[in-house]
């Protein structure tokens, strides 16, 4: 199983539809799960907790909400993905031969005990996702330049990736891509 991460920010140009084709193009028949960025939407969050300063509890359900937002603009743009919402449905879905979108449960991450922080982005919840899942591979694609010969705590100083994301990795045993989307074909 492969865990394929689009950053929210490759919403902003065309970027997001060829990453959406090349998913289409080169893993059909793979098991292959998507998990969406906030993008925009977790933008939004962000400049509301900063006007209104509601505590990380309510900011982190939002950010999920945006997360599925985006599932559903992905379902939208793909409508033979399926868009599943807890572990049980990925797997029972992921025999139908096409890639799944996930849309995070809210509870289901709760009850995982995932923290609320802004810490703890779409990264570290698809790291989160493939060590559940027992996943081979995670790949994070991302509208930022990218510079291979960085460790993952240099991607997190420049922001690359999330600041909980090494912990969430911590033991995995899946291969792990950071890639620019302008680069990465799938």
């Amino acid at each position: 199983m492969i865990i394929i991460k689009l950053g929210g920010s490759l919403s902003r140009s065309d970027t997001l539809i060829d990453c959406l084709n090349a998913v289409e193009k080169n893993y059909q028949g793979r098991a292959v799960v998507i998990v969406p960025g906030g993008g925009a939407f977790a933008d939004q969050v962000r400049l509301a907790q900063q006007h209104w300063q509601f505590d990380d509890t309510t900011a982190h359900q939002m950010a999920v909400l945006a997360m599925q937002q985006m599932a559903l603009m992905f379902k939208g743009l793909k409508p033979g993905f399926a868009i599943v919402h807890t572990i049980n449905a990925i797997q029972s879905t992921l025999n139908r031969q096409s890639p799944v979108i996930w849309s995070p449960d809210i509870t289901e991450l709760d009850n995982a005990g995932i923290p609320a922080s802004w810490d703890i982005s779409s990264d570290s919840l698809a790291a989160w996702l493939a060590k559940t899942l027992s996943a081979t591979e995670l790949i994070l694609v991302k509208s930022a330049a990218i510079d291979a010969s960085l460790s993952l705590h240099q991607l997190t100083e420049q922001h690359i990736i999330d600041n909980a994301f090494c912990d969430f990795i911590a033991q995995a045993a899946f291969k792990i891509q950071i890639v620019n989307a302008q680069s990465w074909g799938g």
